[in-house]
């Protein structure tokens, strides 16, 4: 296993294919759901990613506050590869992103949009659910924050 995180400009072609096709291949492909994944957050984002004998397994993409929202971080296309899936890595990634943003950052808002299906596993990482639910690309979701105590 091998943890990475990078700045946009920091990503080889290679592993920027290989990350945006993950994306691509979970969040277009297997959710069914066509649209914009490529929304210009990217140049300015951390990307926080695993992989497992040289595969991408997991993916995150960290936003600085003030990139997406004004008063707080956010966490975002979080995403498994279908065959790394059962493993914990999104707990343990989601757990390494919320720690790079707090202490690397010093941020203590961070703000998701997360499936609804999801809320359970967000709230067991500290987030708090502060809107109704909407849709997105007409799939179900709310908006979580968690700040840091």
């Amino acid at each position: 296993m091998e943890w990475n995180i990078k700045e946009f400009n920091e990503l080889p072609n290679d592993e920027l294919y290989e990350l945006l096709k993950a994306r691509i291949d979970v969040f277009v492909v297997e959710q069914n759901c066509p649209y914009p994944e490529l929304d210009n957050y990217d140049q300015q984002s951390l990307h926080y990613y695993l992989k497992v004998n040289n595969e991408i397994a997991a993916i995150v993409r960290l936003l600085p506050k003030g990139l997406k929202y004004k008063n707080a971080a956010s966490i975002g296309r979080v995403m498994v590869v279908k065959k790394f899936r059962g493993n914990g890595y999104a707990k343990e990634l989601m757990l390494k992103a919320i720690d790079y943003i707090s202490n690397e950052w010093g941020t203590d808002k961070i703000k998701i949009q997360a499936q609804v299906y999801l809320r359970e596993f967000y709230g067991s990482l500290g987030f708090e659910q502060i809107s109704e639910e909407y849709l997105e690309d007409d799939i179900p979701h709310i908006d979580m924050l968690r700040i840091r105590k």
